[in-house]
């Protein structure tokens, strides 16, 4: 059987990997595949595809679009979520800031740097028409850290993902001042490319079988039940964002390949162009 290292954000997107792995359907294919969450998101997982720490990461598209023109050795062979990822613009409870205006020129709170949280920060702080050249970070790697950061007042704001986020801001912790939606396709699945290499069929088989399983993720019996008490989210909340998520079984178009690294490029981020042809499957 052939063992496969698999990397993630321990968020409820992720889900249909693990229905499959705990239903055997990978191993019916003969693939041990070996999922290990990761809560620093996708700043780490780009360390750890470069690093070869891992064989394939699901990861958010602006990160690792940015890693690849900066010399990550992988390739997206998929895309995996379509639908915008939804990033809150959090700040303490008892924060003196009360709406997204009030942010400009504050401290914004990240995972890492080259993370999802740091370049929507960005993305955001542009369509704001804020100045993007003295926007100030504190690392902090985790959401965890992140609320210790906030309400210490160590850090000023933190943008997340909006429904994982929630049940911190409906616990009085946080405040939710607004959302900024990922203006592409949210999530791909990406694979280091000496792995890629060597396991092409394998590769097909496992994608095969995970898209299976997304493109009837919905139907599921008391699936929105199951998220809900697996990622301590409202039953309201989830059925609000299972409406907005749509998995995908395709391709990243060039288009929206496109879309993101133009933005990138706009916004100072990256400087070395790459190929659509050279960085997807």
């Amino acid at each position: 059987m052939a063992k496969v290292n698999i990397i993630g954000v321990p968020e409820h997107f992720n889900l249909p990997w693990h229905l499959c792995i705990e239903n055997g359907e990978f191993e019916e294919l003969g693939i041990n595949l070996q999922w290990t969450d990761i809560p620093e998101g996708t700043g780490k997982m780009c360390q750890m595809l470069r690093n070869n720490e891992t064989d394939l990461a699901v990861i958010l598209t602006e990160g690792i679009v940015k890693d690849i023109s900066e010399g990550n050795p992988s390739t997206i062979i998929q895309e995996y979520v379509a639908s915008p990822l939804q990033w809150g613009i959090h700040v303490a409870h008892n924060s003196p800031f009360n709406k997204v205006e009030d942010l400009e020129g504050k401290r914004i709170a990240i995972s890492r740097f080259g993370s999802g949280s740091h370049l929507m920060a960005i993305v955001h702080a542009q369509k704001m028409g804020w100045s993007i050249d003295n926007l100030q970070f504190v690392i902090v790697n985790t959401l965890d850290n992140a609320v210790k950061a906030l309400t210490e007042g160590e850090a000023d704001y933190f943008m997340w993902e909006h429904f994982m986020t929630k049940p911190v801001v409906d616990k009085g912790i946080f405040r939710r001042l607004g959302d900024c939606p990922t203006p592409w396709p949210s999530f791909m699945i990406v694979a280091n490319n000496s792995f890629l290499e060597k396991n092409k069929g394998l590769i097909n088989n496992l994608l095969d079988c995970i898209n299976t399983t997304t493109a009837e993720f919905k139907m599921i019996p008391s699936i929105d039940r199951t998220l809900a008490t697996k990622y301590n989210i409202e039953i309201e909340d989830i059925k609000e964002w299972m409406n907005m998520t749509m998995w995908s079984q395709r391709q990243l178009s060039e288009r929206h390949f496109n879309k993101v690294q133009q933005q990138l490029i706009d916004l100072g981020l990256i400087t070395n162009t790459i190929n659509y042809c050279d960085t997807v499957l």
